[in-house]
């Protein structure tokens, strides 16, 4: 039963240590305020559906499948999505701060789930949530791991994206510069982030 918990611990510890998750989910966080939990939510779903859905395809080839080129090209196309998530939120942020009030927002329920599938499929997701599976001596203990950190995943970007929405819907914080400047500030981390990710393996 060992595997329960280390699929669970596995899964925070895999949304919660990475830059490139946060960076990813922070400037629509700040954006949805109150409702922010929502698109965290989404993402977690996405991201676990892309673990899953790699970590069964692996589970059921075993060794025969190579896990280092399914990383690479995700870990491109994680770097580039993460420059297009940067650059709307600076599009939005500088918006914001022109216009001297703060723009409508929208709900990125779709958005953030293909991104946290993108995310699931590439980058570290295998080294805390698939390699450990395919260690394991049967595919039911194998999925049920991938099933308990894909909850996890859910569970923490939930978290963090409703405690990022929560302090950015502060009174104190409801100026236009300031919300330009909490929608800015994660949108430069995702834009270096994701050029880090573009470039780092070339």
């Amino acid at each position: 039963m060992m595997f329960v918990f280390a699929g669970l611990a596995a899964g925070f510890l895999h949304v919660l240590s990475g830059p490139d998750h946060l960076a990813a989910i922070a400037p629509y966080a700040v954006e949805a305020k109150g409702r922010a939990w929502r698109t965290g939510v989404r993402w977690g779903f996405g991201h676990a559906a892309g673990v899953l859905c790699v970590g069964l395809v692996l589970l059921l080839l075993r060794d025969a499948f190579p896990i280092q080129v399914v990383s690479a090209l995700g870990e491109r196309t994680v770097g580039l999505v993460l420059i297009g998530i940067g650059a709307w939120g600076l599009r939005s942020a500088l918006a914001r701060i022109r216009r001297g009030h703060d723009v409508a927002s929208r709900h990125h329920g779709h958005e953030a789930f293909a991104v946290g599938t993108v995310h699931g499929v590439g980058g570290s997701a295998h080294l805390l949530g698939i390699v450990p599976a395919l260690a394991l001596p049967s595919n039911v203990a194998a999925g049920a791991y991938l099933a308990l950190f894909g909850i996890a995943c859910v569970a923490a970007m939930g978290t963090f994206a409703t405690l990022i929405g929560w302090g950015a819907g502060r009174r104190q914080l409801a100026s236009p510069r300031v919300q330009g400047a909490l929608l800015g500030v994660p949108s430069v981390a995702a834009v270096a982030i994701g050029f880090y990710w573009l470039f780092a393996g070339a």
